[in-house]
């Protein structure tokens, strides 16, 4: 049986869905000197600086972005596997700021859930939003994105595949199956 890969955003298309991305997050934070953005390691980190970049970009605003490692908060690393933490940088207080937490794809909820638990670490929001580039479905948990780049209705066993320029040579969004 032979690997199909499709791919579902482009360059360009990915670009112009930060943007939008970018635009919705402004819409929707009353003060923008109280947004904080916390990529989730590992592709959410640099997406969050794409963002930033791109709300400073509009606004003329600069955003604080952060990284968060959720490893030791996941509930299923006994299926997942062992990894190794990346590390956790949050060089500021989020008590009382509107963060968005960031992420290149949500499926079964899990990733987010450990997010939630992991940034009571670091103090007490006033919200918490999530934005995700591309939302797959076949949610375990009753956790639903505030921004979403592109729904992508996916069989299980399909894998949405995120590509970024700093990381990996170009920006792109493939879907892979079996």
């Amino acid at each position: 049986m032979s690997t199909k890969v499709v791919e579902i955003l482009s360059s360009e298309e990915l670009r112009r869905t930060l943007t939008r991305l970018a635009s919705q997050i402004i819409e929707r934070t009353r003060d923008l000197s109280q947004l904080l953005l916390l990529g989730i390691h590992t592709r959410g980190v640099p997406l969050a600086n794409l963002l930033a970049r791109q709300i400073e970009s509009l606004e003329g605003i600069t955003v604080s972005v952060g990284a968060l490692d959720i490893t030791f908060y996941r509930d299923d690393l006994d299926q997942i596997g062992l990894r190794t933490p990346a590390k956790t940088d949050i060089p500021f207080d989020l008590t009382g700021k509107t963060v968005v937490l960031v992420d290149d794809v949500i499926f079964k909820g899990r990733t987010i859930r450990a997010a939630l638990n992991a940034v009571n670490e670091y103090g007490r929001p006033e919200v918490i939003r999530l934005a995700v580039l591309v939302d797959r479905g076949h949610r375990e948990l009753p956790i639903h994105p505030d921004f979403v780049g592109k729904k992508l209705p996916t069989a299980k066993e399909e894998i949405v595949k995120v590509y970024l320029q700093d990381d990996d040579g170009r920006d792109a969004v493939e879907l892979i199956s079996n």
